[in-house]
């Protein structure tokens, strides 16, 4: 990562610090675990680490695994542990360094970490898990561009994919050839921690399945839910194609959703709720008869996790930022017959919402012919 973009964050972090009376933060990442919140703030991408911010320094502590990666990719000063956890030599820096007020995440540290390492420290624990979540909901240029990105990498590979469907393909071999052409076109991986989503047939009605040994069979509706990581940020795309021929149940729901998702992109903008961006959709699809098969919220937040704030639903009470980056993917699931999702992503701008991943037409497509 840049020096000028890492050095920038901690500025940022450092005005929040000082906001909260903080002389100190701390930063733990176990297993992966915060491993994100650990990336964006120090550029650091290793699965054991803490960090501790300061007024003056960062300290980037890791061990010997990652001594080389950390000093690649962070500009922090680095402390190789060895022999104690992490999060004892977090209790050590702390205090010798005679601080008052330290934050701590407490949404990313175990009680049994806490008690055992952290509580024995004599200062003033406070809970800063919302500061870095404050910073990474606001995508900054490289941000953006990561995920623009891989935009095109996931569109550009699921032509490919798509042009090897036929009757009788798997959906896991769907789903491993779409793998295939993603790394192939140079991305990092898919999504980070998940499988892809890949539903066919009467499957379609479970809006999280995952690819199993079903064949494709001819008139399927296949709903593909992926995404794509550059630099660690990933896409969020959702495309649905019918396999020798399309029913017209399904050409049916893609028109409702497309216009579904095309109406709700129309009122983003910053100010507005994720409560009122949802009702748009949600109120088109009730109108088509369809409103109890729209079981989940219009979209989410995403960057470095695949789940971030904001929040699109009708229980949402987020409102809309510039800088911004959600999906928006209305869905329709009927038990017993199928369904679809149209999903694309989107930066709110000052003057609305850029879509960062449509580049191809969002309708049902027929494949496989």
């Amino acid at each position: 990562m840049r020096l000028d973009v890492v050095r920038g964050r901690v500025d940022r972090l450092r005005a929040l610090m000082r906001e909260r009376g903080l002389d100190a933060l701390t930063v733990m990442v176990f297993e992966r675990l915060n491993s994100e919140g650990c990336h964006y703030i120090s550029g650091f991408r290793g699965s054991s680490a803490a960090l501790v911010i300061d007024a003056e320094r960062e300290l980037l502590i890791t061990d010997g695994r990652y001594r080389t990666q950390a000093a690649m990719q962070s500009p922090f000063t680095l402390i190789v542990q060895a022999g104690l956890p992490v999060s004892e030599y977090v209790a050590g820096v702390v205090s010798e360094n005679g601080y008052r007020r330290v934050g701590f995440e407490a949404e990313k540290v175990s009680c049994g970490i806490f008690e055992t390492s952290l509580k024995k420290v004599a200062v003033e624990w406070k809970d800063a898990s919302t500061l870095i979540p404050s910073l990474r909901r606001h995508k900054d240029a490289v941000e953006v561009d990561a995920i623009r990105r891989a935009g095109v990498i996931a569109r550009k590979s699921l032509d490919r994919a798509l042009k090897e469907v036929r009757v009788g393909m798997t959906e896991i071999e769907f789903e491993s050839r779409l793998l295939y052409e993603i790394k192939m076109a140079g991305a990092e991986k898919g999504w980070a921690h998940d499988d892809f989503i890949v539903v066919s047939g009467e499957r379609g009605a479970m809006c999280h399945g995952r690819a199993t040994e079903k064949p494709f069979v001819r008139g399927d509706t296949v709903t593909l839910d992926y995404g794509v990581m550059v630099d660690g940020y990933m896409c969020d795309v959702t495309r649905n194609f019918a396999v020798g021929g399309a029913q017209d149940r399904a050409a049916e729901l893609d028109k409702i959703l497309v216009r579904a998702h095309r109406e709700a992109v129309a009122v983003l903008r910053p100010g507005v709720s994720g409560k009122e961006a949802d009702a748009v959709a949600r109120k088109l699809i009730e109108d088509a008869g369809y409103g109890k098969n729209f079981v989940h919220g219009l979209g989410h937040g995403l960057g470095l996790e695949i789940h971030e704030a904001p929040r699109l639903s009708h229980l949402s009470k987020d409102v809309l930022q510039t800088g911004d980056i959600v999906t928006v993917e209305p869905g329709i699931y009927i038990e017993g017959w199928g369904g679809l999702r149209v999903e694309d992503d989107y930066l709110i701008t000052e003057g609305g919402a850029e879509c960062l991943t449509q580049s191809d037409d969002q309708h049902l497509r027929v494949v496989g012919e």
